[in-house]
């Protein structure tokens, strides 16, 4: 069992940046893959970013491109989600998620078996 405990999320301005933290203790961190989605109010839960175990290797949805940014330091069994030029639309529950198959940057929601509570990103306008 991997639990994930987010943290970092917050209201901001437009144009603004936070960073999201995701800690999963335990001693096999760096064999994950991590993702983070986020659920806007009234929509489903969509894909954000991903990166492998090593951290060599990451993917982004087209929309956050150039503007977010994952790594990880498998020291502290933490990955983070570095939001900048934040936007309304960018408010969403963030999530982060874990993947055994730590080679993979899946955006699929199913690749993940372990999710975090979220935490409230709130961007105004």
């Amino acid at each position: 069992q991997v639990q994930l405990v987010e943290s970092g999320g917050g209201l901001v301005q437009t144009g603004g940046s936070l960073r999201l933290s995701c800690v999963a203790p335990g001693r096999t961190f760096s064999r994950y893959g991590m993702g983070w989605f986020r659920q806007a109010p009234g929509k489903g839960r969509e894909f954000v970013a991903a990166i492998t175990g090593t951290g060599r290797s990451t993917r982004y949805i087209d929309s956050v491109k150039g503007r977010f940014t994952i790594s990880r330091d498998n020291a502290k069994n933490t990955v983070f989600l570095q939001m900048n030029s934040l936007r309304p639309e960018d408010t969403a529950v963030y999530y982060c998620a874990a993947d055994s198959a730590g080679s993979l940057v899946s955006g699929s929601e199913s690749a993940y078996e372990y999710w975090g509570q979220g935490t409230q990103v709130t961007v105004s306008s």
